[in-house]
């Protein structure tokens, strides 16, 4: 297993200061976006009527050591409900995630865990992370329907921050695991647009817009700027490509 950082930056440090003054960016901090956490499902609108969720899905922070998908908070405790049907990521036996951090904690590690299995371990240094990091973590292990626990471990204080990711390892079933419900195919971004997406294409040399999938290599238009994309992601609301979150966008 190895670690990967994707296109390390800086944030600059008036951007940061602006995440102060903006309200609920206030409380933001991270939460795996690729291959979309049950969370990114909801912020992109592909689970619906998720609750307060879908507005910060960066904010699933709780106690060192749980193993829930809502890190114990009562208002994102549909994150629990595995009968919401969530749709799985068809994926091969070596997984890429990647966290987007909107506030970047010193950070003692990362765990992933399958079931009470804890698949492996990525040592933080007691470092702060880039704005944007990946993982590579092998579940040849647990082939079929599987939902991986990512908890990402605080330095400097008694809280993590959780994600579960829903995934079809492999493309096939396993006993005692349901086969995903129409998996996206691996060849498409990490979330399926919503309805008020752009369509498949308009992506490039269009206006930058919330609840859009971009790709890597992506350009808009924001406020008479061209921005390149510089991380799968889908769009949203305080994630303009002039802010704090220049992780995901180059300006061109």
């Amino acid at each position: 297993m190895r670690k990967v950082l994707v296109y390390p930056l800086v944030i600059a440090g008036t951007a940061a200061a602006g995440l102060v003054a903006t309200g609920t960016a206030a409380s933001a901090h991270g939460y795996v976006s690729a291959p979309p956490s049950r969370q990114a499902l909801c912020a992109s609108r592909a689970v619906a009527d998720c609750g307060p969720i879908q507005f910060e899905p960066q904010s699933v922070e709780g106690p060192k050591g749980l193993r829930s998908c809502d890190g114990g908070l009562a208002q994102f405790a549909v994150l629990n409900d595995n009968s919401r049907a969530w749709p799985a990521r068809a994926v091969g036996s070596t997984v890429t995630f990647t966290w987007v951090f909107t506030a970047r904690h010193r950070t003692s590690n990362w765990e992933y865990f399958v079931g009470d299995t804890r698949v492996d371990t990525v040592d933080g240094g007691n470092q702060q992370p880039e704005a944007v990091v990946s993982h590579q973590i092998d579940l040849s292990k647990f082939p079929g329907r599987r939902t991986v626990l990512a908890v990402w471990n605080i330095g400097d204080t008694p809280m993590a921050f959780y994600s579960c990711v829903d995934l079809n390892v492999g493309g096939g079933g396993s006993p005692g695991n349901p086969p995903a419900t129409t998996p996206p195919p691996a060849t498409k971004p990490a979330t399926p647009p919503p309805t008020t997406a752009a369509p498949p294409g308009d992506n490039t040399n269009g206006t930058w817009a919330t609840g859009t999938a971009y790709k890597i290599g992506d350009e808009v238009t924001f406020q008479g700027k061209r921005y390149r994309c510089r991380q799968s992601h889908t769009s949203l609301a305080g994630w303009e490509p002039s802010t704090f979150t220049l992780a995901l966008w180059l300006p061109v």
